[in-house]
């Protein structure tokens, strides 16, 4: 849902940016790798030392940076699946930074070490990837899976607003219950997902094995 609802709003806030970059002569692909070694740098940096609103500023900075690279290469009509490629698979690669400074930080030997929210952080990184993994398999075989109801936009703001009142303050509880809540709304997804493509699947025709 806060896909499509982003993609409205960025489009509009972000579109005198890109026209700035694209006037330098700075090419989407390099705001792509930049916004994503700012997410890593962000997480990776900052989280594993327990600076969860430091980092959460950080990587939201180079996250909203990111949605700037899709803007620039329509207004330049450089859209392709080069560029589809680079920003999808550099997209897992920010999300794993984020859940996975998060493993480190609650495995860790800190104050705030706990195995169940590390463990949770990890299911939600795995099954965040599946969950893309999925939608990609699919449309590789022709077919589609655009349901779920833990799309991407939707498990970053809620991880980066619970790490967010944390830094502010708030119990890690919250940031646990956030995590609990992902990864059970990750897995439905992926079931969904794995649904969808099984129907169609049958409906064309193809017999799953």
């Amino acid at each position: 849902m806060l896909n499509r609802l982003m993609r409205e709003t960025w489009t509009k806030v972000m579109t005198p940016i890109a026209s700035l970059f694209l006037k330098l002569g700075i090419s989407p692909d390099v705001v792509t790798v930049v916004g994503t070694l700012g997410v890593c740098v962000g997480a990776l940096a900052f989280f594993p030392r327990g600076q969860f609103l430091l980092g959460t500023m950080v990587v939201v900075l180079f996250i909203f940076g990111d949605n700037v690279d899709g803007v620039m290469a329509r207004m330049s009509g450089r859209e392709g699946s080069w560029g589809a490629f680079l920003d999808s698979t550099l997209d897992r690669v920010g999300d794993a930074s984020i859940f996975g400074a998060l493993v480190l930080y609650f495995a860790g030997p800190g104050p705030d070490y706990n195995l169940l929210t590390a463990g949770l952080a990890l299911a939600c990184l795995i099954l965040g990837m599946v969950v893309s993994y999925a939608k990609a398999r699919a449309e590789g075989l022709g077919m589609t899976a655009n349901v779920g109801i833990a799309e991407r936009a939707d498990r970053l703001f809620a991880v980066l607003a619970a790490t967010a009142l944390v830094g502010l303050g708030v119990s890690v509880v919250l940031l646990t219950v956030v995590l609990a809540l992902l990864a059970v709304a990750s897995l439905i997804t992926v079931l969904q997902r794995m649904l969808t493509v099984r129907r169609q699947a049958l409906a064309a025709g193809t017999q799953p094995s």
